[in-house]
């Protein structure tokens, strides 16, 4: 299958159409102390987001719906966010207004039946995940139908947790086939940490359909990958288990035995869209594997920002290319996967069409 990166085709090209009414990451709650906002964008929206007073997150469409200014650009006061323009006043998790300085005695409008742009904003794994609302879904209220909330799967009640971040510049799509690709990690992955060019062999894995993505089934984990062989001291067959889900996750699960004194380690990472030219890497990462071991939480994050950057490197090089917008290609089996996100995602949009895996498959490549 050729691609152009000039010429939409459906199912199976790299575009700017984007999923909306979905959960996705926005900031990270550590940067979000009480009485405090920040901004960021998220699917070309401008959001200010922030933690009240009493902790509650919050965010907002960064326009004051009067004139345009910047919300980020007044006063928050804990409690009220205030436009620095005119002064109107608004509660930032409904995004009702509660006052309009410049009213008088004489007028009739009601502030209060005025509302500046307000999404849900949960905390779940160390994010500020936001709900992004689909066109004409209207203003959302505590009786709203949401999505669950996205969460890294954990299996202990005691386990630690490491964050990663990092900004791509590449529309969403090639940010997500990147991020499913299972031929590139002794290439763009290559180190002695990881895997080396000599270590590539042939890989047979099981497919199954899930509501909105698929799963790689459960299977021991690449004998090439020096990581993965840490759960081997325990003495337990190790398993991983791969699921990647609409519209930008990859939830990755690796146990060692099962039970209280099971060994395990899970990941989620999501490709997020900020402009429609533009994406985010972000990775939180949570494991129970030598729990009490000092100095671990920091190795395992030193190592996993190298490998991050890896894919950002690569990504950045990617983009040069694809400024002379070159034809691609997709062959099978490698890009299968790949194959299917654009199909799961023209389903989506469009509301029409079959799941592009009917049943379970088996993959076969080289990496």
């Amino acid at each position: 299958m050729r691609l152009r990166n000039d010429k939409p085709e459906a199912g199976n090209q790299p575009a700017t159409d984007l999923i909306f009414g979905e959960w996705y990451p926005a900031v990270r709650t550590s940067e979000l102390r009480p009485g405090s906002m920040t901004t960021t964008l998220l699917l070309g929206i401008p959001l200010v987001v922030g933690r009240k007073r009493d902790g509650a997150l919050f965010a907002m469409r960064d326009l004051c719906p009067h004139r345009g200014i910047p919300l980020s650009a007044g006063w928050f006061d804990g409690d009220t966010v205030q436009c620095r323009y005119h002064g109107w006043k608004f509660e930032p998790c409904s995004g009702q207004c509660t006052e309009i300085p410049s009213l008088t005695q004489i007028d009739t409008l009601q502030p209060t039946k005025i509302y500046a742009g307000a999404f849900p904003c949960r905390e779940a794994d160390g994010f500020a995940w936001v709900y992004v609302p689909e066109a004409g879904m209207g203003r959302i209220t505590a009786e709203t139908a949401l999505p669950p909330l996205p969460q890294v799967p954990k299996f202990s009640a005691q386990f630690r947790t490491a964050h990663l971040s990092a900004d791509l510049p590449c529309n969403v799509d090639h940010g997500i086939i990147g991020l499913m690709d299972p031929a590139h990690g002794p290439f763009v992955h290559r180190a002695w940490w990881w895997r080396s060019a000599a270590s590539i062999h042939e890989k047979t894995k099981r497919f199954e359909p899930l509501p909105d993505g698929f799963r790689m089934s459960s299977h021991a984990p690449s004998a090439n990958s020096a990581p993965y062989k840490l759960l081997g001291v325990y003495g337990e067959k190790i398993e991983t288990t791969i699921d990647f889900t609409l519209p930008n996750r990859r939830y990755e699960v690796i146990r060692a035995g099962h039970g209280e004194n099971g060994k395990w380690f899970a990941s989620l990472t999501t490709i997020t869209p900020v402009t429609p030219s533009s994406c985010r890497i972000d990775v939180v990462a949570c494991w129970n594997v030598f729990y009490n071991v000092p100095l671990v939480p920091q190795i395992a994050k030193f190592f996993g920002a190298r490998f991050v950057r890896q894919d950002q490197e690569t990504m950045i090089q990617q983009a040069e290319g694809l400024r002379f917008r070159p034809a691609m290609m997709l062959i099978d089996d490698a890009d299968k996967p790949a194959k299917w996100y654009f199909a799961l995602k023209q389903r989506r949009l469009t509301g029409q069409g079959e799941h592009p895996l009917r049943e379970p498959v088996e993959l076969h490549w080289r990496s």
